[in-house]
């Protein structure tokens, strides 16, 4: 197991995802619910293959929606790497509040664990590519289920990865469209810098020639975009040399996988950000069964 400290999602945003899911499962009632004997029970969480834990402050606000007074006591900790076979948390309280929260609950859980688990898989990949430097940072991207940004950029922490910006709202980020419509790269940069001076300046390059022109005129990050692998080394060797001197990161994005993740991350950049993480979700395998756990 290894666990980590996330910094936690609001718990507005929390209640207001768990609200929005019960609604919609729950409607007027649920009339298989009803047919239970309303008693108490027990109940727990089995993963039934290999995963990051992430979604428990979901999972629990589900659950005491329906029930402020039921007990949940989870064996593992948000971050932890477990196994196939892993009961993750048992459960008691009102059966029928248990099998109506079941599914939203384990809805978040199975999401939220999935974007975690591919994040660190990828943190994975790129350990130790850029000894003695630090290892690149993975980033996510807007590329989010709409109506989870904030639970899917949190699971993708939860992974060992790190936001990108949150919307369009929190940083610019000038690509081609902009850099077209304000007549040159050195003019859009100016123009964001005068209208919004507070906010981080992510610059999109195309070429070594744009971006040398953003190195000479500053921003928080540059990002190159689909460079192929000797024009991305020979970008860090820029970006690396004087008067420059890895002042400012760079961001590869744009047709990146698995399985060609370490030898970019090898090129020397900064940070590497994957739609994929949010976009292509894999929910992990988990169930909630009525009764004790099994004994291992």
């Amino acid at each position: 197991m290894n666990a980590v400290a996330p910094i936690l999602p609001p718990q507005d945003v929390v209640q207001a995802d768990v609200a929005r899911a019960l609604s919609e499962d729950i409607g007027s009632g649920d009339v298989t619910a009803n047919l239970l004997p309303d008693h108490d029970d027990i109940a727990y969480v089995l993963c039934k293959e290999p995963a990051v834990v992430c979604g428990r402050p979901w999972f629990d606000a589900c659950h005491r929606a329906l029930n402020p007074d039921v007990g949940i006591e989870w064996r593992v900790a948000e971050g932890d790497r477990v196994e196939a076979g892993t009961v993750l948390a048992t459960l008691a309280g009102s059966a029928r509040a248990l099998v109506s929260a079941e599914r939203t609950a384990l809805n978040f859980m199975q999401t939220l664990s999935g974007t975690a688990t591919i994040t660190a898989a990828h943190v994975d990949a790129v350990r130790g590519a850029r000894a003695p430097a630090p290892d690149p940072q993975i980033l996510d991207t807007r590329k989010t289920i709409p109506g989870l940004r904030v639970a899917q950029k949190y699971a993708v922490r939860v992974g060992g990865g790190a936001n990108h910006r949150m919307g369009l709202f929190d940083a610019v980020m000038l690509k081609e469209n902009h850099v077209r419509a304000a007549g040159s790269l050195t003019a859009a940069i100016r123009a964001a810098r005068a209208q919004q001076p507070s906010l981080p300046l992510i610059v999109e390059v195309e070429t070594l020639a744009q971006l040398r022109e953003a190195l000479a005129e500053g921003c928080a990050r540059i990002l190159i975009d689909d460079f192929d692998a000797a024009t991305r080394r020979e970008a860090v060797r820029i970006a690396a040399s004087a008067p420059f001197n890895r002042a400012i990161p760079l961001e590869v994005s744009g047709g990146v996988d698995l399985a060609g993740l370490r030898a970019i991350a090898e090129d020397g950049v900064d940070c590497i950000s994957i739609g994929a993480l949010t976009k292509h979700v894999h929910a992990i395998d988990l169930s909630m069964k009525l009764g004790p756990p099994p004994t291992p």
